[in-house]
C-alpha cells in the first residue's frame, strides 16, 4: 500500500502531497528544470535568512547571464549609432530628405559663382598637370624615371608617331578613291610592321638608357617600353604632359 505522507490543514484535514514534483515534463530540458530546483533552494534560503540580499550575499557567486560579453570597440560602435531612418515611401518623401540632406538652397548667382570656381580649380589644376609638375600628375607618369623617359621620347622622331595621320590618310583616300582598296591592306601591314619595329628599337634604347642612369632602377624594362611606345604612338600636339624638351636635343 502507497504511503502518502501528508499535511494537516488550518481545520485538521489530512490532506496528500503531490507527486508532480518528480514527474518530468515533456519539453523541459535538463538545465531548465536545474534552474527551477536553484530557484526553489533560493526561495528556500531566502525564507530561512528573511531576505533574498543575505542569500546572494552568503553564496558569493551569480548565475550565468546566457550571452558573451561584448568587445569594447563592438560596444562604443553600437554607442555611437544612432536610430536609423525610414526608407522613403514615395518620390515625394525621396526629394523632401535630399533637399533636407542638401542644406540650404542657393541662389542663381551663387550656383553661378560656384560653377565658375569648380571650372577655374579644374582649368587651374589640368594646366600644372600639363606642365608637368609633379604633384598633378597622374600616378603612371610620377618620378623622374617616366620624367627621363617622355623627354627621351619627345627628343627623337618616331616612326610610331605616323601611325594616326597614315590611318586618317588611307580612310580617306578608300572613300573617295574606290580603287585604293586594294592597296589598302597591304599599306596597312607594311605600315604595322614598320612601326612595331621602331617600337621594339624604342623601347630596347631606353631601358639601356634608363639602367646606366638610375642603377637603382627597380621597375621592369618591359614597363618602360610599353610607356616609352605608347607616348611615341601619339602625336606630338596630343601628348600629355606636354614635351618639355625639342626635337633634336640632348637629354642627360
Amino acid at each position: 500500500m502507497r504511503n502518502n505522507t501528508g499535511f494537516r490543514g488550518c481545520y485538521g484535514v489530512v490532506r496528500p502531497r503531490s507527486n508532480l514534483a518528480t514527474v518530468k515534463l515533456m519539453g523541459r530540458k535538463k538545465g531548465h528544470e536545474a534552474a527551477l530546483d536553484g530557484g526553489a533552494v533560493e526561495a528556500a534560503a531566502t525564507e530561512a535568512t528573511g531576505s533574498p540580499d543575505t542569500a546572494s550575499r552568503g553564496s558569493g557567486r551569480t548565475g550565468p547571464k546566457g550571452r558573451p560579453t561584448p568587445k569594447r570597440a563592438d560596444a562604443r560602435r553600437r554607442g555611437r549609432k544612432g536610430p536609423v531612418a525610414p526608407a522613403p515611401m514615395t518620390a515625394s518623401e525621396a526629394r523632401a530628405r535630399r533637399k533636407t540632406l542638401a542644406g540650404p538652397k542657393l541662389s542663381r548667382e551663387e550656383r553661378r559663382a560656384d560653377r565658375a570656381a569648380g571650372r577655374a580649380r579644374m582649368t587651374d589644376r589640368r594646366d600644372r598637370m600639363m606642365a608637368g609638375e609633379e604633384a598633378y600628375l597622374l600616378p603612371r607618369d610620377q618620378g623622374p624615371i617616366r620624367r627621363y623617359v617622355r623627354d627621351m621620347v619627345d627628343s627623337r622622331r618616331n616612326m610610331l608617331g605616323l601611325f594616326m595621320p597614315a590611318t586618317l590618310v588611307l580612310m580617306f583616300a578608300m572613300f573617295a578613291v574606290p580603287q585604293v582598296q586594294l592597296y589598302a591592306s597591304p599599306a596597312m601591314l607594311v605600315l604595322i610592321a614598320v612601326m612595331g619595329a621602331d617600337g621594339l628599337i624604342l623601347g630596347r634604347k631606353v631601358s639601356k638608357l634608363v639602367d646606366a642612369k638610375f642603377p637603382n632602377n627597380t621597375e621592369s624594362r618591359w614597363k618602360l617600353g610599353l610607356y616609352a611606345a605608347g607616348r611615341a604612338s601619339q602625336m606630338r600636339r596630343l601628348r600629355a604632359p606636354r614635351p618639355q624638351v625639342q626635337r633634336g636635343s640632348s637629354v642627360d
